[in-house]
């Protein structure tokens, strides 16, 4: 079996997990307030820590949190969880609180947690399962931060599992924005299509749009669901999946419900990145 990871930092001290706590005043569990980030480790190496690191300051920054480390500091931080707890293939999770709270409702002191969890990867040549999609009429508040409100993805779990679904896909008005914890795309005529607006602005996503596809063109850009019905192929891209495809949503088949080639190149495209 994996093993759990041994430690965990709260603001910069390490603890034994099992005795790594928060007060119940935190911000996080009275009102939801918080912001983190995850990246991975592959054989014992991060994987885009810097642009994690980015997005992590710049989420605390618009939510008024500050991490009480800077960027040099966060870094060594991670770099002696990863000493200690020895877990080659393992997810990290930086962890910003709203703090505690005198009111429960302003904000106080932020908590600061690094937390490192273990993971397997798909490997490249595994079989892909395609994923089975339904929408969900919703947009992320401050979607363009992530934050720890999951409330919507969270709530429909009982749902997905009672209809058999791998994920929700978020839509406003016929208009497609991201999955719960991953980016979206469709493939159609010779585009590579993601959303602009209302999304986490993933880092697999921005690797993706740096790819060269060849007959293909990759662009931001806002679309509809009628678009993905009549798409040849759709993919999710996060930091633990990859490009995975998807071969359904709302119940109708994307293209002929098959791996397609173009989400089989981006696929190894990042494997080879990665």
């Amino acid at each position: 079996s994996i093993m759990a990871a041994q430690y965990v930092s709260i603001n910069g001290e390490f603890v034994l997990a099992d005795d790594a706590k928060i007060g119940v005043n935190d911000l996080a569990m009275h009102r939801g307030y918080g912001i983190f980030d995850y990246f991975k480790l592959v054989d014992g190496k991060p994987i885009f820590m810097e642009e994690h690191f980015e997005r992590f300051f710049n989420s605390a920054k618009e939510m008024h949190l500050d991490a009480g480390l800077d960027r040099g500091r966060l870094k060594e931080t991670v770099e002696e969880l990863i000493t200690r707890n020895n877990m080659p293939a393992s997810g990290i999770k930086l962890l910003l609180t709203g703090g505690y709270s005198e009111d429960g409702y302003k904000m106080g002191k932020p908590n600061l947690l690094v937390m490192q969890y273990p993971l397997a990867f798909p490997k490249e040549h595994d079989t892909v399962k395609g994923m089975k999609l339904a929408t969900h009429d919703h947009v992320r508040q401050v979607p363009h931060i992530k934050t720890i409100d999951y409330l919507a993805a969270v709530r429909m779990h009982p749902f997905m599992q009672e209809n058999g679904l791998d994920d929700i896909l978020y839509q406003k008005n016929g208009i497609i924005s991201e999955c719960p914890r991953a980016n979206f795309f469709i493939v159609t005529g010779s585009e590579i299509i993601t959303a602009a607006s209302n999304i986490l602005k993933g880092i697999t996503r921005s690797k993706v749009l740096k790819l060269n596809i060849d007959g293909y063109k990759i662009v931001e850009r806002d679309f509809t669901l009628d678009e993905v019905f009549a798409a040849n192929e759709a993919f999710i891209t996060s930091t633990t999946q990859y490009a995975n495809p998807v071969i359904s949503v709302d119940g109708k088949v994307i293209g002929d419900g098959k791996i397609g080639v173009v989400t089989t190149k981006v696929r190894q495209q990042l494997y080879k990145l990665i």
